[in-house]
């Protein structure tokens, strides 16, 4: 099986990037390559065509690898529900809900034998394999369980990359430090170093590259420079650093930045709008007078609704609806945006009944069950007939108070997957990658421009999907330059 290894000296260091930019390089000199993450601890997922769910940066790099998202590219898919436990997704289904110690003590031969069963798969259909780690390779407290770094590695033979990232200082130690506590097996696979996120002039680093590649006898295949373009990220650390306001005119649009935020991912499409100012607000901030207020999706519904009645965020929400504004809620937000939500089995770990912001004349029922899976359908609003395409990832459902049933309209041709009220100011849906919809975004925002009085933007434009196709190219064409991945493939 032909792969290359793309390892971390820390979390944040940039693999996603880098393997991204590898899988569409690879993509563009004729290889047949697929992304592979053995196991990925994060809220930003996605839903293949046969309704499994993975992580979300795998299916990136598998769009920039030209190719569809498989269940087998992230075998195994961590979701942390903020109570020290994870549901645990093994090859696209929940397998279950523990904590970390209880994970390894009943998942680790489960997992190890998804992954390798997913990398023959992979092997089947591609001629190359690039494969993520995740965190660090050299976290000794977690080696012997390790699934995922040199592990994988190791089982493949793969030349291995090792990426530093020197914008946070310290990068020679980390590498050294790093290469120092790999055991001889590990460290004979490590074939390069990549310093990323490099700020200033190249001549003076020089110097300390011949040193490490003379200290380690391992070449530095590149330096790669800093970019400032926003991509998308594996989970919501990314919204205290990469995610900043940025000036723009007409558009303020706030996110509510959930204690448990999940597929903040959505909002992308909106940050890519030249118009829009998106700025994520905690629970605990304030949050004025925007355009639009979005509520996102939530690994745990019932605790951030918990905490935005605590922090007092619910009441700044409903007072700004009192006044006005616009709400949007997606999935687990549009739950919170009932008059209730009722978990009577204890799914979310808190059984019970729970008030709503009471934004809609709608009830939510936490079930055992999780839909996902792929869905298309035409719009209602806020333009008639438009289609629409994205995924549901839920554990709720989500129904009408029949005697309040003519207060609201549902948004698509399935009324169970959204309703927005008369006024078309309180807007609820199911359905993730909503604004990937280049004509219903547009829509939905030309409202909030009319509000302003300003002009209407076109909205017979590309979806989100070309833009996303262009980013990938930039960041492939960025990083060529500066990467020599020679020695890793021939």
């Amino acid at each position: 099986m032909k792969a290359v290894m793309v390892v971390g000296t820390t979390s944040h260091a940039g693999k996603s990037l880098i393997t991204t930019a590898i899988c569409r390089l690879l993509s563009r000199r004729g290889w047949r390559v697929a992304p592979f993450k053995g196991q990925n601890m994060a809220n930003n997922s996605y839903v293949t065509a046969n309704g499994g769910e993975i992580g979300y940066a795998q299916a990136v790099q598998a769009w920039a690898a030209g190719i569809t998202p498989w269940v087998e590219m992230n075998p195994i898919l961590l979701k942390p529900q903020g109570d020290m436990t994870s549901q645990i997704i093994v090859k696209g289904k929940v397998a279950g809900r523990c904590s970390a110690s209880e994970y390894y003590e009943q998942f680790f031969d489960l997992g190890w034998q998804a992954i390798t069963e997913s990398l023959q798969r992979l092997s089947e259909e591609f001629d190359m394999v690039v494969c993520e780690g995740a965190g660090s390779p050299a976290e000794i407290n977690l080696k012997h369980r390790d699934l995922t770094n040199m592990r994988v590695a190791r089982y493949l033979n793969a030349p291995t990359i090792l990426v530093a990232d020197i914008d946070r200082g310290g990068v020679f130690a980390h590498v050294v430090g790093t290469l120092e506590l790999l055991d001889p097996p590990e460290r004979e696979l490590i074939k390069g170093i990549v310093i990323n996120k490099f700020r200033g002039q190249r001549s003076l680093l020089d110097s300390g590259i011949d040193w490490l590649q003379e200290r380690t006898g391992i070449p530095v295949l590149g330096v790669v420079p800093w970019m400032d373009e926003v991509f998308p990220a594996e989970d919501s650390l990314s919204l205290f650093d990469q995610r900043s306001s940025r000036d723009r005119s007409d558009l303020n649009i706030a996110v509510i930045r959930l204690p448990r935020i999940s597929n903040f991912t959505d909002f992308d499409p909106l940050e890519a709008e030249p118009s829009v100012t998106l700025r994520y607000i905690s629970p605990k901030g304030t949050l004025g007078h925007p355009d639009a207020v979005i509520i996102p999706g939530s690994k745990t519904t019932i605790a951030d609704l918990v905490a935005l009645h605590k922090s007092g965020m619910a009441e700044q929400i409903q007072n700004y609806v009192a006044a006005g504004g616009t709400v949007m809620g997606v999935c687990g937000g549009y739950q919170m945006m009932g008059r209730v939500v009722a978990d009577p089995e204890g799914v979310e770990g808190q059984e019970g009944r729970f008030p709503g912001l009471k934004l809609l004349p709608m009830k939510t029922v936490i079930a055992g069950q999780k839909v996902a899976r792929q869905r298309n359908v035409t719009s209602f609003f806020p333009q008639d007939n438009l289609p629409v395409s994205g995924y549901e990832i839920h554990q709720g459902r989500t129904r009408p108070i029949e005697e309040e049933t003519n207060t609201t309209k549902p948004l698509f041709d399935d009324p169970n997957l959204g309703v927005v009220d008369q006024e078309q100011a309180v807007w609820g849906t199911y359905l993730h990658g909503i604004f990937d919809n280049g004509p219903w975004r547009r829509a939905w925002l030309n409202r909030l421009r009319q509000q302003r009085g300003l002009h209407s933007l076109p909205t017979g434009i590309a979806n989100y999907r070309e833009q996303r196709e262009q980013m990938i190219d930039r960041l492939a064409d960025s990083i060529e330059p500066h990467l020599d991945l020679r020695p890793i493939v021939p």
